[in-house]
């Protein structure tokens, strides 16, 4: 393979991961293992994933409410809209619950950057969205969670806990 298809290659790679990265439960944490799987370099990787993943935020906290709390009693979306409701409401309780209203923005980073299902930047910013923490603390605490994220993502994908 010639240097013009490799680096085609990684372009694609990084575009793949870049969008991976803005999908819904997905998100960063599925894109670093594809770019551990494919040898990207981890720094553009991880800057191109964090990217991906921040892109939707402004998106999901000033709309994604307003959708939701729209589409709850259409026919065929309103089951969906309840469900990510609901899921933004215990997310944001969970918060509130964890720390009280002082600690919210370490426990966001916490909660957006451990690498568990239904803890991510989307979910942590429709949580914040319901606390009416404000976008740019949500901004920060989760870009700072989603690199946390892409951190542990890494680290694990390359099998440095394979020993265990």
């Amino acid at each position: 393979m010639n240097g013009t298809n490799k680096k085609e290659g990684s372009t694609l790679h990084y575009l793949i991961i870049f969008l991976i990265s803005m999908v819904p439960i997905i998100e960063l944490r599925g894109a670093m293992v594809y770019a551990v799987g494919y040898n990207l370099p981890y720094l553009p990787a991880l800057l191109v994933c964090v990217l991906g993943n921040m892109l939707p935020v402004p998106f999901i906290y000033f709309f994604a409410r307003k959708f939701l709390s729209w589409g709850k009693d259409k026919k065929y979306i309103g089951k969906i809209c309840r469900f990510f409701l609901e899921k933004g409401e215990k997310a944001g309780q969970k918060l509130v619950k964890t720390t009280g209203r002082g600690g919210l923005f370490l426990a966001l980073l916490l909660f957006v950057g451990i690498p568990l299902p239904g803890t991510g930047a989307w979910t942590g910013t429709l949580g914040a969205s319901f606390l009416n923490m404000g976008i740019k603390n949500t901004a920060l605490a989760v870009s700072l969670g989603v690199v946390l994220a892409g951190i542990i993502m890494a680290v694990v994908s390359t099998g440095v806990f394979s020993f265990l």
